[in-house]
């Protein structure tokens, strides 16, 4: 089975008194390199693979993403996913989902990472129809993984 990953910005924020104390430039704002809405599609099939050749340098077409310190947040979720794993499992509603963000204090970007799960086989086919049609994917509050202690 191939997986392909879409990496969608969901919000930007701005925490300007954070900024006022804390940065070289107290008027920074918000992050002027991702915009709320913005997508990125990753593949890994055939003798394409955007994780190597459009994550964290850039391609043979120069294309990278377009930010370091976002890519090394994410990357590692990006990898799980195009390997068919897990990205949080029992964190998320959705095992093949996940938000997560920047790790810019002051103007961090919220992600969500999705997994799209591409069968090459009848096999496959059922066994995917099969996992969507038990809830195989899912998780609720009763399975949840909080942290607490309880």
């Amino acid at each position: 089975m191939r997986h392909h990953v879409r990496v969608t910005v969901l919000d930007k924020k701005c925490f300007c008194d954070l900024q006022e104390t804390y940065l070289a430039d107290p008027k920074s704002g918000p992050c002027g390199v991702f915009e709320v809405g913005d997508t990125f599609e990753f593949w890994r099939d055939g003798g394409r693979d955007d994780f190597w050749h459009f994550g964290a340098t850039a391609g043979l077409d120069g294309r990278a993403f377009p930010c370091a310190e976002a890519w090394d947040c994410i990357s590692r979720y990006v990898y799980t996913a195009l390997q068919g794993g897990s990205i949080m499992h029992q964190w998320t509603a959705d095992d093949r989902q996940m938000v997560a963000c920047c790790n810019d204090g002051t103007r961090p970007v919220v992600f969500l990472i999705e997994r799209e799960d591409l069968p090459d086989t009848p096999e496959e086919e059922a066994w995917l129809a099969e996992a969507e049609r038990t809830g195989y994917f899912k998780c609720g509050s009763d399975d949840a993984y909080t942290g607490s202690a309880e």
